[in-house]
């Protein structure tokens, strides 16, 4: 069934995707299945994906499917790849994947995590994988004492201090995130994010990078300068890595109107990009606006659930 899926699904998915364009969002692609995270893209997952994506859509690159979609030309069943954040595991699961396949993708990188930097989320994630099992005074958060004793509960504590420290100031997230980090007294991984060598491979070898800031923040809890210059430098510390100029680029968490605003938008055509992504959910088509291009996150465990998801997307129902 998984074999015949992408040849039963593409009627569907020329109909429903006709004249606009998807944009798939990945995250990280893990070696192996995360016990913790099983929901999170693995290698043979990800490879089955990829298989399915290249017999059922007609994938191109970003930077194409922009100028297409700004003439009016987009094909059918048209997609595009995109991978948030710059994690190591893109260039190092996703890639030879991706290359197998013949597919290419984009690479939007926060350039203030390359070379051992991680990210306050990981931070959470990592103190609470590596915390004993009993209970954790997660006090200084106001959250009390949280049972560690399944995976269930250890991903519903992440879930909870992620949503208590997301929006708060930079800073302040950052010292409360410390503290969880001190709290475990574990060592946590400092290999999570790429280098900057494996950039300009993923550059050499036909894929594009685009930015995605400096240290990843809201944009709308930052004042204007600030903003600026994190859109701003992101781009040319990747420009300085790559040798080339980067026209491509995806807002931090991507939420319309809560994550970034209208004075982000005029930010990233100003500072010269050609098209600025978010995450809010649907397809792009002709008279979408190229600086807030929506993407899809294909969660579906299965191949059919993926395939159905996809539809959904293009009917706007998902």
């Amino acid at each position: 069934m998984a074999a015949l899926s992408p040849l039963l699904f593409r009627p569907a998915l020329h109909a429903t995707g006709r004249g606009s364009l998807t944009i798939l969002i990945y995250h990280r692609v893990n070696p192996s299945v995360d016990a913790l995270f099983p929901g999170t893209a693995d290698a043979a997952r990800f490879d089955s994906q990829m298989s399915w994506v290249a017999s059922a859509l007609n994938v191109l690159p970003l930077a194409e499917a922009v100028e297409m979609l700004r003439a009016g030309r987009i094909p059918a069943r048209a997609a595009c790849i995109t991978f948030d954040d710059g994690y190591a595991d893109n260039a190092e699961v996703a890639y030879p994947i991706l290359r197998r396949h013949g597919l290419a993708a984009t690479f939007f990188v926060a350039s203030g995590f390359l070379d051992g930097g991680r990210m306050w989320n990981d931070t959470v994630i990592e103190a609470i994988r590596r915390a004993p099992n009993g209970a954790l005074d997660l006090d200084f958060l106001g959250l009390g004492r949280r049972g560690l004793d399944s995976h269930q509960s250890r991903r519903e504590t992440i879930e909870a201090i992620i949503d208590r420290v997301k929006y708060l100031p930079q800073q302040a997230r950052q010292e409360r995130v410390d503290g969880l980090a001190r709290a475990v007294g574990d060592a946590l991984p400092r290999d999570l994010m790429m280098r900057r060598e494996q950039v300009r491979a993923l550059h050499a070898g036909g894929m594009e990078i685009g930015a995605h800031t400096v240290t990843h923040p809201i944009l709308r809890a930052l004042d204007p300068a600030q903003a600026r210059a994190e859109i701003a430098d992101g781009k040319a510390a990747l420009e300085a890595i790559t040798g080339a100029p980067v026209r491509l680029f995806a807002y931090p968490n991507g939420k319309p109107g809560i994550d970034y605003g209208p004075d982000h938008v005029n930010m990233a055509r100003e500072l010269g990009f050609a098209a600025a992504l978010c995450t809010r959910h649907g397809t792009a088509s002709a008279s979408s606006d190229l600086f807030e291009l929506p993407r899809f996150t294909p969660w579906g465990a299965s191949l059919l659930r993926f395939g159905v998801g996809l539809i959904q997307n293009n009917l706007g129902h998902y």
